[in-house]
């Protein structure tokens, strides 16, 4: 029993010793914690636009949209946190905050819709934030040419040209959006 017990401790004395995996460097298959693509978009109001006109979002109000995304998965993990916005949300998808397909200076569908950020509250100081992952398929309840906007969205076309895609949540005093950034 003494000599088991004394290898074993030599064999995690060695294990501890051993070179850390790097989170870079860990991918295993399995795993939505594994991002093939970050981003850390700072929306803000000056960017909303109403078709291609520019219609300001809440003044003062500002986002901070975190996303990994892991696109062998499918998979989108997000961290937004809102700061000086205030009422509640408005938006005809099924939520009121979302990644849109669309280029700066336009405005586009929404493909993923994610969980409003909380608590609801008219008052600025109150910080709302949203955190967790979601997996394909994707539903925004946004309907065009009679099919769901996010059907068939994966999130790989983001990866492909994250230019072409921007964040936002909308209000009920700011419907066409408190805040907006683009993904890059």
């Amino acid at each position: 029993m003494k000599t088991a017990s004394l290898i074993l401790a030599s064999a995690l004395a060695n294990a501890v010793t051993a070179t850390p995996l790097k989170w870079k460097d860990w991918k295993p298959l399995l795993s939505p914690f594994y991002f093939t693509s970050t981003y850390h978009v700072v929306a803000t109001p000056d960017q909303v636009i109403n078709g291609t006109t520019p219609t300001p979002g809440e003044p003062g109000a500002i986002g901070h949209y975190n996303y990994g995304i892991n696109s062998d998965l499918d998979v989108i993990c997000f961290n937004i946190t809102l700061m000086g916005v205030t009422g509640g949300y408005q938006s005809p998808a099924l939520t009121a905050t979302h990644i849109h397909e669309a280029v700066a200076g336009a405005s586009g569908p929404p493909r993923i819709a994610f969980p409003n950020p909380l608590p609801i509250s008219d008052d600025p100081s109150v910080v709302r934030r949203s955190v967790g992952c979601l997996t394909g398929p994707f539903t925004t309840g946004v309907l065009a040419n009679g099919t769901d906007t996010g059907v068939g969205f994966t999130v790989k076309e983001i990866e492909e040209n994250p230019a072409g895609f921007f964040t936002d949540s909308h209000t009920a005093r700011y419907i066409p959006g408190v805040v907006r950034g683009q993904l890059s």
